[in-house]
């Protein structure tokens, strides 16, 4: 027992440890949608939440560059190579599915037709806005479609780590970096939190079991506001 006490307290010691992997942060944003949402996923690891959807639901899935309605990636070497998505992935399609240029599909976008956008961020900061891509050797080529997306989505989500890969924190007070949007995020999924953001405050929804609220904190660059009982972030250990 004393040995488990000992790695329970070494975890609450140092958030990172128990840090939900990208495909279970994935998991749990697409608990969120509901059925029958449009929901555009941006590129690189959001894409994953295509995979997650609960049974009994079906969210018709956006890509930027041209699909609505798509599916899962075929099987290794069953690739149609004119069917991607933005991040130029093989995708499938479903029964309904279209296809449009991209005039059409940020038409689609701009004029409020999609219910959801969830997209990676840099830094999200208190008041919601966003910062999602920077030049420089570690940042994004460009922004890319985000700056629509994120204002003509009805609502929007970021799926991230919690913290940077040299351990700072990625929920802030005020963004340093260059701005996607502003005050546009209302949620966010990262691998330890879910947090809301209203009233120019982050809002814990709910966190790692085992978590300590000091340790949540102390990788957080704004305060997090508590209302109540904070239920467990619980997630499949293999999604």
């Amino acid at each position: 027992m004393a040995r488990r006490a000992g790695k329970r307290e070494r975890a609450q010691g140092d958030p990172r440890a128990m840090a939900l992997s990208n495909a279970q942060i994935a998991w749990r944003a697409a608990q969120d949608i509901a059925d029958g949402s449009y929901v555009n996923l941006g590129i690189g690891y959001p894409e994953m939440v295509a995979r997650f959807q609960p049974s009994g639901r079906a969210a018709i899935f956006h890509t930027e560059n041209g699909i609505l309605g798509f599916g899962p990636a075929p099987a290794k070497g069953a690739e149609d190579w004119d069917l991607i998505n933005a991040g130029k992935k093989a995708v499938t399609l479903t029964p309904g599915a279209s296809i449009f240029d991209h005039a059409e599909s940020f038409a689609m976008v701009r004029g409020g037709h999609l219910d959801v956008a969830i997209l990676g961020a840099l830094e999200v900061a208190q008041n919601g806005d966003l910062a999602n891509w920077s030049l420089g050797a570690d940042g994004v080529p460009g922004v890319g479609g985000a700056m629509d997306l994120v204002h003509g989505a009805k609502r929007v989500a970021v799926v991230m780590d919690h913290v940077t890969r040299d351990g700072q924190p990625k929920l802030v007070e005020r963004c340093r970096l260059p701005l996607t949007g502003m005050g546009c995020v209302s949620r966010v999924y990262t691998s330890l939190a879910v947090v809301d953001i209203a009233g120019g405050a982050l809002i814990l929804r709910e966190k790692l079991p085992g978590l300590s609220l000091a340790a949540l904190q102390s990788v957080t660059g704004a305060p997090l506001r508590i209302e109540g009982a904070v239920p467990d972030l619980i997630v499949p250990r293999n999604p």
